[in-house]
């Protein structure tokens, strides 16, 4: 089974093919939404969080992001507790994907994981696909998002790594700056080239 992760800066469309990979029966965990699910009341995090960070919890009785970022955003110590709380979490979520995509007998299975290059998690998967527009459009869209300034945007962009990088280290890009169908065809035509072998994993480079 070949385990594709799939990643992109902020803007560049990496959602649409998510779904078109899904679209086309691959699964797909989301990283991003593991965690939601985790935050969610009577999610798996909710409590350890609420414990290591009283104050956190929201009305509804589960983890308020904006809550959670005042306590840890700009503090590297929390930061490196919170995430050694909620990595194994995901990493469990992540165990139970790959053991239902095995017992149903799938080729390829993807991870949707977006600081994949920040994170240093590119040695988990055996191919990188990474998303990909021009930033005149990755720009257009971000500034449309509802709460979303320039400056916001670029502090982001600051802590991304660069997209020309991830295109030069990724194994492949799909170009969303361009019709729907055409971004489409470009996913069919590299999962059909994987599954095949016609593009090189790093098992098959071993």
């Amino acid at each position: 089974m070949i385990l594709l992760g799939l990643t992109g800066s902020i803007g560049m469309g990496k959602s649409t093919v998510s779904r078109a990979l899904t679209d086309m029966g691959i699964p797909v965990m989301d990283s991003d939404a593991v965690v939601h699910e985790m935050y969610a009341p009577s999610g798996a995090a909710v409590e350890p969080i609420d414990e290591l960070f009283p104050g956190a919890k929201g009305a509804d009785g589960g983890i308020d992001r904006k809550k959670l970022g005042a306590l840890v955003l700009g503090d590297d110590d929390a930061m490196v507790k919170l995430e050694a709380l909620v990595h194994p979490l995901v990493d469990a979520e992540r165990a139970r994907f790959l053991r239902a995509a095995e017992e149903e007998g799938q080729k390829l299975v993807a991870f949707d994981i977006p600081l994949l290059y920040e994170k240093g998690y590119e040695g988990s998967v055996d191919v990188v696909m990474v998303v990909s527009a021009d930033a005149e459009a990755q720009r257009a869209r971000v500034l449309a998002r509802p709460g979303m300034t320039p400056e916001k945007f670029e502090s982001i962009l600051a802590r991304q790594v660069p997209d020309e990088e991830k295109r030069r280290r990724a194994d492949v890009v799909i170009d969303t700056g361009c019709a729907l169908e055409e971004t489409k065809a470009a996913v069919r035509k590299a999962v059909d080239a994987l599954t095949s072998g016609e593009i090189a994993t790093r098992k098959t480079k071993r």
